[in-house]
């Protein structure tokens, strides 16, 4: 089969990888030349995916069997005529339009499904977002309806905060929407990611939960499994499955919830492999995500998915600018036990960019505490130099 990938990321580009190993085509797409995926991929093109003209050029050009999308700023309505011509868009045109846009997954997960999520609102100025943050109360959280890995998102503590983070989601947004959302805060305990995996002939899976810790929006360590009672992971799990059924398709979609005393409360939800679930690469399960994701598009039957191993894994990050990133301290984590790592071949550098992950993996009855802190001392020992 012939795969189009959006995005060619981190994620893209282990998506990359797994479709290789069993003799699938890809071309991975990105706004820059060498992406990470490119580097792994049978061939490449630079656009700007927003450009539905070039997005459409390109998908004349390869006229591939499944469109791929990895990243959020993309022209995905133009998915709809895709599907038409017969191409299958993965998940499903509907999942990939509605999940690039905040709005439209949040009113599917809380108007039509009647999922609970946080209060919230939505604003265009910074005069609507001062209306709205005064309905929703503080603290609480605004975010661009379109951004990634935490870009353009602030907590607001009190008034004095909401030009500044009006002015930082305008920066921090992806595309050409101009809106936020304003979220009431949640007082949670803790945040899960559940991998669910939507097959077309074959019942939705799921993985163990992942927990993570997040700075800036973006997540610093990931742990499988997470913490979570019965009762609580049923009640994710039926979430997801709802919400995954409402938008369609096959394949693997990352649903962020919140665990908080008085229940589950649904966050987002990407429709593609996970930042989080890199978690799996340290070995956790007996398929990793991205592997998932390539079984469910093309139809293979995923039987189950197995907790084989606790695992966690921890980011590596730039702290300068630079056009020819190199890196120390690999000897180090090489030589550390049951430890891996991904360098992910960005081209360049900024501050607090992801460039690397730290991964370990343990016995089941490990401590999960235990394999966080050796994976965040892993991720200590190798340095991003300009």
């Amino acid at each position: 089969m012939k795969i189009l990938l959006l995005g060619s990321g981190e994620l893209g580009k282990e998506f990359v990888i797994a479709a290789q190993r069993i003799g699938q085509i890809v071309i991975a797409v990105d706004s820059y030349e060498n992406a990470p995926a490119m580097q792994v991929a049978h061939a490449f093109e630079v656009i700007n995916m927003l450009d539905g003209e070039a997005l459409d050029r390109i998908v004349a050009k390869h006229n591939p069997d499944f469109i791929v999308p990895e990243i959020e700023a993309i022209r995905t309505e133009r998915f709809y005529d895709y599907e038409k011509q017969g191409i299958n868009v993965v998940p499903s045109a509907k999942a990939a339009n509605f999940t690039m846009n905040r709005k439209a997954i949040r009113d599917l997960a809380a108007k039509d499904l009647g999922l609970k999520t946080a209060d919230y609102r939505y604003a265009t100025t910074a005069e609507e977002l001062t209306k709205a943050v005064a309905e929703v109360g503080v603290p609480c959280v605004v975010k661009p309806l379109m951004s990634s890995s935490g870009k353009g998102q602030t907590t607001i503590k009190n008034s004095d905060d909401i030009l500044k983070a009006w002015q930082y989601a305008v920066e921090g947004s992806r595309g050409d929407v101009v809106e936020v959302i304003v979220e009431a805060f949640v007082k949670f305990n803790s945040e899960i990611t559940l991998l669910t995996v939507t097959q077309n002939n074959n019942p939705t899976l799921f993985c163990a939960p992942i927990g993570h810790r997040q700075e800036r929006g973006d997540y610093q360590e990931s742990w499988q499994p997470a913490r979570i009672s019965d009762k609580d992971l049923y009640e994710a799990q039926d979430m997801a499955e709802k919400v995954t059924e409402a938008l369609g398709g096959a394949g693997l979609f990352g649903v962020e919830f919140f665990l908080a005393d008085d229940g589950v409360y649904f966050s987002e939800l990407s429709p593609r492999p996970h930042d989080t679930g890199m978690v799996t690469l340290a070995g956790t399960q007996n398929f990793n995500e991205f592997e998932l994701h390539l079984r469910a598009i093309l139809s293979l039957p995923i039987f189950e998915i197995t907790l084989e191993k606790v695992g966690a894994s921890a980011v590596i990050l730039a702290s300068e600018n630079s056009m020819n990133p190199t890196y120390s301290g690999i000897e180090k984590i090489a030589a550390l036990p049951k430890t891996d790592f991904r360098i992910f071949g960005k081209p360049t550098s900024r501050p607090y960019r992801r460039m690397a992950v730290a991964l370990v993996n343990d016995t089941l009855e490990t401590p999960i505490e235990e394999v966080v802190e050796k994976a965040k001392k892993a991720a200590s020992v190798v340095t991003v130099h300009s």
